[in-house]
């Protein structure tokens, strides 16, 4: 067997059921999960339309780079949202979501023969498929710290210069996971003169670009390139999916846009990798991508949920608004001492409420804490109703503990 998989960690959800082991959770309160982030609100009916409209395309073998309607389809998007020029038959391609994108892509770019050992760049905290997809392809991961006193931004000038010569692939959340921060331009300009001084390729993930609070809508890393004169995109990948943006994460569906040359020898492995997209699930595609009516919903009802929801934990819980995501990334009372663990069963245990302690989304480093220690992850994903009982029920959790776990 591959001996690289004995380094995978637990998956956050596999060490929460563990967390939550012999627990009964009080039966006064019907179950309500903040826990995962899955998409709760109704796929638009012309999406599933357009999915039952193409089953003919099950007979037959669909191609890896997909059709030049399906590629179109990306970049007519990125020039409505981005107002960004990219090549369909060169700059785009098809993937069956972000997950398998972003650890095929390492897969792609790492060369583990050079010695000493490549490293991966990944946020700290971050979504665990870049922890895995650096280990599974050879290299290490050097995690990067965010900085709470700047809304959780990645901390890039923590980095030493060793590790960034040995750096051949960065990571970037932007709206992050489980932070909600958004990347600024200046942030940007100094990731890619890293990049130009030490060749490594930037992954960005945006699976969560268009659901934001603010007025302005958050920056792509596409975007932030042309900004600064780099129109080839080069050493720039971006990923995104359709399972946040149009409430399908069972369509598996989303793309890829940037360097060219990245781009052909990423299609070069995901040829022998089989991963082409279904043509049934192509059509569907093309469909949600081309409609922002369903988008401009779906953002307002998140909108209108954080709006019920944040106000009513503010006084108890250290939180705020994000940027973007729809995820709450919040503090635990001083009276828990930092045990985010212990505040995440406890609230199970009393009030039947589940979140995510935030350490299971960090790592603890040679050179920092494990900055999701104290914290918790909401996904407010479920309907607004459910989410404003989550969080009276977390208020009544707090004020019956508010001197001390009990």
């Amino acid at each position: 067997m591959n001996p690289l998989l004995s380094r995978l960690q637990p998956y956050p959800f596999e060490r929460l059921k563990q967390l939550f082991a012999g627990v009964t959770p009080n039966p006064e309160f019907p179950a309500i999960s903040l826990g995962i982030g899955e998409p709760k609100h109704a796929t638009p009916a012309f999406i599933k339309e357009a999915l039952s409209n193409s089953l003919g395309a099950l007979a037959a073998y669909p191609a890896t780079a997909g059709d030049l309607k399906l590629r179109t389809a990306f970049t007519d998007w990125l020039q409505t949202r981005y107002s960004l020029a990219l090549d369909p038959a060169t700059q785009v391609l098809p993937v069956n979501g972000s997950r398998e994108a972003l650890f095929s892509l390492a897969q792609t770019v790492i060369d583990a023969t050079v010695s000493p050992q490549p490293v991966v760049i990944s946020p700290n905290p971050f979504y665990q498929i870049y922890e895995g997809a650096a280990l599974l392809s050879g290299a290490e991961p050097y995690y990067a710290p965010s900085i709470p006193a700047r809304n959780f931004a990645v901390d890039w000038d923590s980095v030493p210069e060793a590790v960034w010569a040995r750096t051949q692939l960065v990571f970037v959340c932007s709206p992050g996971n489980p932070t909600g921060a958004v990347m600024s331009l200046d942030e940007w300009k100094k990731l890619f003169a890293l990049s130009d001084r030490h060749g490594f390729v930037i992954a960005a993930d945006e699976c969560y670009s268009e659901i934001y609070f603010r007025d302005e809508p958050p920056l792509s890393g596409l975007e932030a390139s042309v900004k600064l004169g780099r129109s080839d995109f080069r050493n720039l990948i971006a990923l995104t999916s359709l399972s946040k943006r149009s409430n399908v994460p069972g369509l598996r569906s989303g793309f890829v846009a940037g360097d060219a040359a990245i781009i052909k020898k990423f299609l070069l492995y995901r040829t022998y990798h089989g991963s082409a997209m279904s043509g049934t699930v192509a059509a569907a595609s093309i469909a949600a991508w081309g409609d922002e009516a369903h988008v401009v919903e779906n953002r307002a009802m998140y909108r209108a949920k954080f709006a019920a929801v944040t106000p009513l934990l503010e006084p108890v819980l250290d939180v705020r608004l994000p940027d973007a995501s729809f995820y709450l990334w919040a503090g635990v009372p001083e009276v828990w001492a930092g045990d985010d663990e212990a505040f995440a069963r406890a609230l199970y245990a009393q009030y039947n409420v589940t979140v995510l302690p935030g350490s299971y989304l960090a790592r603890d480093t040679s050179h920092s804490a494990n900055p999701g220690r104290g914290r918790i992850r909401m996904a407010l994903v479920a309907e607004t109703a459910e989410c404003v009982e989550a969080a009276q029920r977390f208020v009544r959790f707090c004020q019956d503990n508010s001197a001390g776990p009990r």
